[in-house]
């Protein structure tokens, strides 16, 4: 069981080609085929991975800058670390408990999907078993409770988006497991009420001149390099100590640019290998489920709609993380959140596009960012024991959410 939770579920391009291999097998497919889709599925893996892991890290220099400059520690207190070995045990076993519970239900009940976001097999029970610590809960009756609620989590939050995602992608063949969902649902609402299907941010007119801008490589690069020289000039500390403020920002839109060619790439590569073979496993295990990927496979259907998206979360959480921290509504001072503007939020602006164009994607971004300052507030303010500060930086989606739930729940059978 060790060796299954620490080497295969938390490691996605080996756990996503075991799929691949196991779907292609059932099918009877020739050697040479599974041999071929397999390992093609786990370098998309990879190769998405690192796509996410440079984004990540020109998104997370600017988080740091900006928290080096409000004067947030991110080391007071426990973070994943010591959280982790601590609990560490208690979200493995929640984990897995959490798994079997997820399979029966896509095989029992109408909700037929598999949730199959690597990473996020790890952290929504993380947060849901750091909640039920908050609330007082403890031993097996922690583990059961938070194994419970990590299964609703991975069976019902793709299932109930999944006409909005149909809709933005023009695919049913599969679902989107990872935390944008509350915002994601958010979006599509409002721009369903008030956005212009007919107005596609795919086919925003761009002068001949300005037409490298519909390549989102360059587009979203120029993008994150103007951010990184506005952030630059208020938070120095992005700048290392005899480094040129230009030249980081340069080196931050190239590498950013770069990383979304290679993420792009890594979706394409995945899910043209791993949905046929996934359909073999869901034909002969759970028949009719799905399977439900990282949010990054959306990006490839509505690049535009990504940075447009990220541009609106961005500028209206940070003027409003501004005024939260000016009149403490939260008692607790929180950052502008980088990372969640522009993956969750870059997700939502996908689902806001496909209900409402790029009005849809611009207005039902910039609601479901309100949505996430809310969240990363309260949710920090509820974590103050256990994971406040890791919920600063990756906080204010379902993350937030369920953690919330589950210190709401576990203070209802903290007793026991």
């Amino acid at each position: 069981m060790d060796f299954i939770l620490n080497n295969i579920l938390q490691d996605p391009p080996v756990l996503l080609g075991l799929i691949a291999m196991i779907g292609l097998i059932v099918q009877k497919k020739q050697i040479a085929e599974i041999i071929k889709g397999s390992i093609s599925a786990a370098f998309g893996m990879v190769i998405l991975t690192e796509g996410v892991n440079m984004l990540t890290g020109v998104v997370g220099g600017i988080n740091t800058a900006v928290q080096v400059k409000m004067g947030v520690g991110v080391a007071k207190g426990l973070s994943d670390v010591t959280f982790t070995a601590d609990y560490g045990g208690a979200v493995g076993m929640a984990m897995f408990l959490a798994l079997v519970l997820h399979v029966l239900i896509a095989k029992f009940t109408p909700i037929k999907t598999i949730f199959l976001t690597g990473h996020m097999l790890w952290w929504v029970p993380f947060v849901i078993v750091a909640g039920g610590v908050e609330g007082g809960l403890r031993g097996p009756v922690l583990i059961v409770i938070s194994a419970i609620l990590s299964a609703l989590y991975f069976s019902i939050a793709p299932w109930i988006m999944r006409k909005y995602v149909w809709a933005a992608t023009g695919d049913d063949s599969f679902l989107i497991g990872h935390p944008t969902t509350i915002l994601s649902l958010i979006s599509g609402f409002v721009a369903k009420h008030v956005g212009d299907k007919s107005h596609s941010t795919e086919d925003i007119n761009v002068p001949k001149g300005l037409s490298f801008f519909r390549e989102i490589s360059i587009s979203g690069g120029m993008v994150m390099f103007l951010v990184d020289i506005i952030v630059g000039l208020i938070a120095p500390a992005l700048v290392p100590k005899g480094g040129n403020l230009f030249m980081v920002a340069l080196n931050a839109g190239l590498t950013f640019g770069g990383g979304l060619l290679i993420l792009l790439y890594g979706v394409r590569l995945l899910v043209n290998q791993i949905i046929p073979a996934f359909q073999g496993i869901s034909e002969k295990l759970v028949p009719g489920a799905k399977p439900a990927f990282d949010v990054p496979i959306l990006f490839n259907y509505k690049p535009n709609a990504v940075i447009i998206g990220f541009m609106s979360a961005f500028i209206t959480s940070t003027i409003l993380v501004l005024i939260a921290n000016t009149t403490n509504v939260f008692g607790i001072l929180i950052v502008p959140m980088v990372i969640t503007s522009f993956f969750e939020c870059g997700g939502a602006a996908v689902i806001g596009e496909g209900q409402g164009g790029v009005r849809g994607a611009i207005v039902g971004t910039a609601v479901a960012s309100i949505a996430m300052v809310a969240l990363v507030g309260v949710s920090a303010a509820m974590m103050g024991d256990t994971i406040q500060n890791w919920i600063l930086i990756f906080g204010g989606n379902d993350l937030s959410l369920w953690a919330i739930i589950s210190k709401l729940v576990g203070s209802l059978f903290g007793g026991f």
